[in-house]
């Protein structure tokens, strides 16, 4: 073999230019679909020419998994994938079955867009779904099992391995994914038939012989006119009367007259009722009065009343503030439970909103009325320590389901209030409680343990007037004044300094030690408290004694002998 080792002749630049211009002009991009020629076959393999440099080489078992194999014939022109112009080894690398789905997709994808329906059959299952092979291009598509048919199907057998008709849903790009529909098909062709169907009906028609097919919580669905459409009857349309459950009225299965209430064109739905083919109950309102008792069964019990029934189909609501006069908070379903029977009084009728109020309590008698009539205030009753917080006891009420409000102010006339509510619990009994309020109303009861117990102190008070004087004996000194406690009494009452004397100089309340009798005067008197001064006492001295020993010819050894100089100063201030 000759070798060349100077290539730089101008003969082969000439034979490279050629060669170059040529590979240009048949260049190929990678990815794209290309016309082939088969030129030779094998048992495993063909060959085929793409116009390139080299031939490139096929498996044939690319063509049987798509069942074509009876395209391998030698000449025969067939679309290949160009998948690398060159590989490492200097392969062209193609792939027929690569370029069959990737033209198929395409041809899927342009029927997706429009809208066009495809033919194919289901091949398989797989999870959440089957596998629907499409006929003309054999691609696969995964169709949901939501999407098999219009009514979901427990059984798919029937559909496998034949022709069926569906649409494609979703398309992925990216990923070369498609989603079919067998459903839409069928809803397309039912939504033309529910039209023609619906034209048929107005609103009013009876429909006879509907069977209940399924019930839910919200409603009942029934087949109608033979099965040629459903129809939702919702919960409210099942009776007058307040039920729970659909259950409660129907059985599936059964068949039932309905009564058309509504039609909507857009949805091509038709609403049904039970009820409307039944009087409405509220007509006849008026043979019920407000303020009337009523027998009544309980319908409904939930977390804020009971609904009852008054007469079949009409219910009225008593909330479970009217269930109990002593029970607060009361839980309905502890009170009462479905069916029943207890008496009622009518307390509202709303005619337009068709609501009727009634109330268990007022057909009982009512305890605080029963109380305030058979205890008189100032009365005395006994009880039992229920609760406590931080400033009052509440008491149950002997023989009386009541309770009743101790404030601690009224635990004990000298003692502290608060020192006083530490010393009772809950349980605690009480034998004697004077009622001080009874307020029906507002079912409130306040009581008072000082008053039932004791004397009030502060009645010593009531026969002496601001102006009198006190005789008391001193119990305490600080250095802001001295407390005393009047004789004949238990209450302390403190003297502040500026009360001690008229002449500031004598406002010490180190003048006294405890045990001293001290005359004072009542300054003010207000409810519960007093006040008393010594140095009103002086005041009111001086000028008794001025007015006694005034004249300007008297001696000066009198104990007031300084007051002659203070009435000269007063006549000259009021000159």
């Amino acid at each position: 073999m000759e070798i060349y080792k100077n290539l730089d002749t101008p003969q082969n630049k000439i034979f490279q230019n050629l060669l170059n211009s040529e590979t240009e002009k048949k260049k190929i991009e990678e990815g794209s679909i290309v016309e082939a020629e088969i030129t030779k076959i094998s048992d495993k393999f063909c060959w085929v020419h793409l116009g390139m440099k080299s031939e490139a080489m096929i498996e044939l078992s690319e063509f049987k998994n798509l069942g074509m194999a009876d395209k391998v014939k030698l000449n025969e022109k067939i679309d290949v994938l160009l998948e690398n112009s060159e590989s490492k080894s200097g392969e062209i690398i193609v792939s027929f079955e690569k370029a069959h789905k990737q033209k198929g997709f395409l041809k899927l994808k342009k029927a997706f867009e429009e809208n066009i329906t495809i033919k194919g059959e289901i091949i398989g299952k797989v999870k959440g779904g089957v596998i629907f092979k499409e006929k003309e291009t054999q691609i696969s598509t995964f169709m949901p099992g939501s999407q098999l048919a219009v009514r979901p199907q427990k059984d798919i057998s029937h559909l496998m391995n034949k022709e069926l008709t569906a649409k494609i849903i979703k398309c992925d790009n990216i990923r070369g994914n498609l989603c079919t529909s067998r459903k839409a098909v069928e809803a397309e062709v039912s939504t033309k038939d529910k039209k023609e169907i619906l034209s048929k009906y107005k609103v009013g028609d009876i429909l006879e012989n509907c069977v209940c097919k399924n019930i839910a919580s919200f409603g009942a669905f029934f087949e109608c006119d033979g099965g040629a459409f459903d129809s939702l009857c919702h919960l409210q349309e099942l009776s007058f009367s307040r039920i729970n459950s659909p259950d409660e009225v129907l059985e599936v299965g059964k068949s039932y007259r309905l009564k058309i209430i509504g039609i909507d064109n857009e949805k091509n739905q038709i609403s049904t009722s039970i009820k409307a083919l039944s009087p409405d109950p509220f007509d006849s309102i008026q043979e019920f009065e407000v303020g009337k008792d009523y027998d009544a069964i309980v319908q409904k019990v939930l977390d804020y009343g009971l609904f009852v029934e008054l007469k079949s189909g009409l219910s009225a609501l008593c909330h479970s503030s009217e269930l109990s006069y002593t029970k607060k908070n009361i839980n309905p379903k502890s009170f009462a439970k479905i069916k029943d029977k207890i008496k009622v009084r009518i307390v509202e009728i709303d005619k337009d909103k068709r609501r009727i109020a009634v109330s268990h309590k007022l057909t009982t008698e009512n305890p605080w009325e029963k109380f305030k009539s058979q205890v008189p205030t100032d009365g005395l009753v006994g009880g039992v320590v229920t609760g406590k917080n931080e400033y009052a006891l509440f008491v149950k009420i002997e023989d009386y389901n009541l309770e009743a409000f101790l404030h601690c102010n009224d635990l004990d006339y000298l003692k502290s209030p608060e020192e006083q509510l530490k010393l009772f619990k809950v349980g605690d009994k009480f034998d004697k409680l004077k009622l001080i309020e009874c307020d029906v109303e507002n079912q409130k009861i306040r009581v008072s343990l000082r008053e039932a117990i004791s004397e009030d102190p502060f009645k010593y008070f009531d026969k002496h007037n601001v102006g009198d004087t006190l005789t008391s004996k001193v119990t305490k000194t600080d250095a802001k004044g001295i407390t005393v406690k009047p004789e004949g009494s238990e209450i302390e009452i403190f003297i502040k300094k500026n009360q001690l004397a008229s002449s500031p100089s004598d406002q010490r309340p180190g003048r006294w030690i405890i045990g001293d009798r001290v005359d004072s005067i009542v300054e003010r008197k207000e409810k519960r408290r007093v006040s008393l001064s010594i140095r009103l006492l002086e005041e009111k001295l001086n000028a008794d004694a001025l007015k006694k020993y005034g004249d300007s010819s008297s001696g000066k050894s009198l104990p007031f002998a300084s007051l002659s100089d203070e009435i000269e100063k007063k006549k000259k201030d009021t000159e």
